[in-house]
């Protein structure tokens, strides 16, 4: 994974300087999000990875595919990564290029994990902590996991916050297995 990230980070870096450069980056992230979904299609990654396939081809189909969500700077970009073999990274260049813009507009998105439902005030308040505690404007998805038995998991960039009973039932008995 730590390879095609390599490999995809300077494609990502060039949309989102071209993206930055126009005013567009909301415009940039719809169309790499929906090359990342068409290359991201089983039927669209067996031909991309068929060096049999021709490159020109796939190009024409894909921004078929895209439809009006491509311009023509989208349509140019798409033909420079393909000329470079690297269409099978669009999903790894639309997910760098999200988190350079989340990055550029102080934004992050934040997952929780919760063993039950939360309420309107209980995400709120989610959403203020993490927002004194990042120092940056909050997205949350949450979902419910059951099996978490009570508490919760938040996710956000790189924290990681487990406050499930599972997680601390863990931790318990890998200090008592000390």
């Amino acid at each position: 994974m730590a390879e095609k990230t390599t490999v995809a980070r300077p494609y990502a870096e060039a949309a989102f300087a071209v993206a930055r450069a126009d005013g567009d980056l909301a415009r940039w992230s719809e169309m790499l999000e929906a090359l990342a979904a068409i290359a991201a299609e089983p039927v669209m990654r067996e031909a991309i990875a068929n060096p049999e396939v021709d490159r020109t081809a796939l190009v024409e189909v894909m921004q078929e595919l895209a439809g009006s969500v491509l311009t023509d700077k989208g349509r140019r970009f798409l033909r420079v990564v393909a000329d470079n073999g690297r269409l099978a990274l669009l999903p790894e260049i639309a997910q760098l290029y999200a988190a350079q813009r989340a990055e550029a507009e102080r934004k992050v998105q934040a997952e929780v994990v919760s063993a039950f439902p939360l309420d309107d005030a209980q995400r709120q308040a989610l959403v203020e902590a993490l927002k004194r505690r990042l120092g940056r404007e909050v997205s949350l998805d949450v979902r419910v996991d059951e099996s978490l038995i009570g508490g919760a998991i938040v996710r956000a960039g790189d924290l990681v916050i487990d406050g499930s009973v599972t997680g601390q039932l863990e931790r318990l008995a890998h200090t008592l297995m000390r």
